[in-house]
């Protein structure tokens, strides 16, 4: 069974701004109810979008703040970049990254897909640079546990035909792009010529939400612009 595209819910993370806000404004056009997981309010002036502030690193507020949520999909967004060179890592920041990309992730699929139809959605945002990138070991590593969780996810979800997928940008032009705190990670040009938009990223995430995309399960799909060729 497929979940639909007129009347699903999707839970969103991170957004508050960036690929995560794209997600949604995308998924509300196209006709999805949105609750969205984010410290702060995006700003969407839609009936269909409900917003719940929550701290994403802090694991004991995850279940009070989906408790009474049976989401059609869930799309793990929310996202940091931090880098540094073999001899200056800094340890809470390998922390920080792993609680927000890997154990947010976790809880919030273990939590919620017990009580998610079948045929249902997961996505998760990676980054190409899951596959390695100089200067950003601990932030490749935390991406790369990404595929591992949602391939594992995949083959246990699908006979219940829910898909687990990984969509995996490069550089893309948003906020976190311009964050004064990765100063020492300077992103790279895609040999396009430009970084990927939010909204292309949010186009294939919905079409991985929608009826379909049922026989795809368990992948990483890149939007590199070139960046891994």
């Amino acid at each position: 069974m497929a979940p639909e595209t007129t009347a699903g819910h999707a839970i969103v993370t991170g957004t508050s701004s960036g690929i995560g806000a794209a997600i949604a404004t995308r998924l509300l056009r196209e006709g999805w109810r949105v609750t969205g997981l984010s410290r702060s309010e995006p700003g969407l002036a839609d009936p269909r979008y409900a917003h719940r502030a929550v701290d994403l690193l802090d694991a004991a507020a995850l279940p009070a703040a989906v408790a009474d949520l049976n989401p059609t999909a869930f799309v793990h967004a929310a996202g940091l970049m931090r880098g540094g060179m073999v001899g200056a890592l800094d340890a809470e920041t390998g922390r920080t990254l792993w609680r927000l990309h890997v154990e947010a992730a976790s809880l919030l699929v273990d939590l919620l897909v017990p009580r998610m139809p079948d045929g249902g959605r997961i996505i998760l945002i990676g980054s190409r640079t899951a596959a390695g990138a100089a200067g950003r070991s601990q932030y490749a590593a935390s991406k790369a546990a990404l595929v591992g969780l949602a391939r594992s996810w995949a083959i246990e979800l699908a006979p219940r035909g829910i898909t687990a997928n990984v969509v995996a940008p490069a550089a893309t032009d948003t906020p976190m792009l311009r964050d004064p705190a990765r100063r020492a990670v300077v992103p790279k040009l895609p040999p396009i010529g430009r970084y990927i938009h939010p909204e292309e990223v949010a186009a294939l995430t919905a079409f991985l939400l929608g009826p379909e995309a049922g026989a795809i399960t368990g992948q990483q799909m890149l939007i590199c612009g070139g960046s891994s060729l």
